[in-house]
């Protein structure tokens, strides 16, 4: 059997497994070794194993994921996301569908400190949906937006999945991170236009909220202060080379523990709580970037991307055709997978067939990201749907995967517009690091 149909091979197994609900590590591992010994045998894959493991964890470029997650777990026990949602909802909550809005806004600010989808959707599920419950809102509208919203941590940086992406292709972190900024803004604004016209067509589902005063709005823009400053201290000691990536995320874990002090919010528990979920989160991500290692090593001696590489050049498919094939296959896998294994199964095969057609890794790396934040919201696996389901009194899954669909469809006009015009991603690294 030749190592391409190997190799083929080992991919529909590792779905199977992943099917079978083998965790991810384990079943990339479990593919890596086995298809590892069929193509190479015992001797390279005993050097694979006794070095690659270490090798993945040991660079100091990773250090930045803990300190990024560290951030983000104190700033949600901070109650930065509360008082996101209320300074926005004083802004603009009376307009048609203005809570609708205010939630994107919210998620989108809350999701730029925090840096984890499934942590804004979570947070701002328990703070939005009873607020705008007790307005009367249609819970499909109110469970959709949350869920949409909470995807935007996802895009805009700092985010781990850009971090992933970048150590894992040798990307520059301070590009991937500005090349994000245009699209997640893109983001969160056609999640606003997908309010309007959901409420412009169907009135009922969101009734006007009372005009805030004077006085409310003043304080509003006190309450966004905190967030700016704890992004603008991270995002800025970068673009400014004070930092690197890893000692700014240094910087953003401490302003978030100063913010939680500040706030009063940081007691023995909520620093305890924080440290485990750092630790926990931490482990599971490493857990699965040496599975990929392994898996790697398999795709790459199987030569699978060089035969894909051959198969496009044999029936003459376009490259923006191929993209738009990659871009159909990752919203199929986000029906069964969640972002991480996702980007993590297909990199592999993907980015070297991505470089030989010439496309620029950090564009590419931007579409990744945002089609794998789509797959958070496509059911039937979607976590941001189970997770607001989840934490939320009498919401059935059914209720919220109704109301995604909308913004379902912003996603995929975006998603468009991002492969059709690079520009949207290059034009800031392009700009800001010649």
């Amino acid at each position: 059997m030749s190592p391409p149909i190997i190799g083929a091979i080992g991919v529909l197994s590792l779905l199977v497994l992943i099917g079978l609900r083998v965790p991810v590590a384990i079943a990339m591992g479990i593919v890596g070794i086995v298809g590892g010994v069929a193509i190479n045998g015992w001797t390279s894959l005993g050097f694979v194993l006794g070095s690659q493991p270490f090798v993945t964890v040991v660079p100091y470029s990773l250090s930045v994921i803990p300190l990024f997650v560290m951030m983000g777990a104190f700033a949600a026990r901070a109650g930065l996301s509360a008082s996101l949602y209320q300074a926005l909802h004083a802004l603009i909550g009376h307009w048609r569908g203005g809570l609708a809005s205010a939630t994107v806004g919210a998620c989108a600010l809350f999701g730029a400190v925090c840096g984890s989808s499934l942590a804004t959707a979570a947070t701002m599920a328990r703070v939005a949906i009873p607020e705008m419950r007790a307005l009367g809102y249609d819970d499909r509208l109110s469970a959709g937006v949350v869920a949409a919203g909470g995807t935007l941590g996802i895009l805009i940086p700092p985010s781990i999945i850009m971090v992933i992406y970048a150590i894992m292709t040798e990307q520059s972190i301070g590009r991937m991170f500005l090349a994000g900024m245009i699209p997640g803004i893109l983001a969160a604004v056609l999640y606003v236009v997908a309010v309007f016209i959901v409420v412009t067509l169907r009135p009922a589902m969101a009734p006007r909220a009372p005009r805030s005063n004077a006085a409310a709005k003043r304080a509003a823009f006190g309450q966004l202060a905190p967030v700016a400053l704890l992004f603008g201290a991270v995002m800025g000691s970068i673009y400014l080379n004070i930092a690197s990536p890893t000692e700014a995320a240094a910087v953003g874990a401490f302003g978030a523990m100063v913010l939680a002090a500040a706030r009063g919010k940081l007691t023995w528990d909520v620093v305890r709580e924080s440290l485990v979920e750092t630790a926990q989160t931490t482990a599971v991500i490493f857990l699965i970037l040496v599975g990929t290692s392994v898996l790697q090593f398999f795709i790459e001696t199987s030569t699978l991307p060089t035969l894909l590489l051959e198969l496009i050049n044999r029936f003459n498919l376009p490259p923006f055709g191929v993209i738009l094939i990659i871009l159909v296959i990752y919203i199929i896998l986000g029906c069964f997978l969640d972002s991480l294994s996702m980007m993590l199964i297909t990199l592999p095969i993907f980015f070297p067939l991505i470089i030989k057609l010439g496309y620029d890794p950090i564009w590419f790396g931007v579409l990744v990201t945002s089609v794998v934040e789509i797959g958070l919201i496509t059911p039937p696996v979607g976590m941001n749907l189970f997770i607001i389901a989840s934490v939320t009194e009498k919401l059935k899954f059914e209720v919220a995967a109704r109301g995604v669909l909308p913004f379902l469809a912003a996603d995929c006009v975006r998603l468009l517009l991002l492969a059709s015009i690079p520009s949207l991603s290059l034009f800031l690294p392009q700009l800001l690091m010649k």
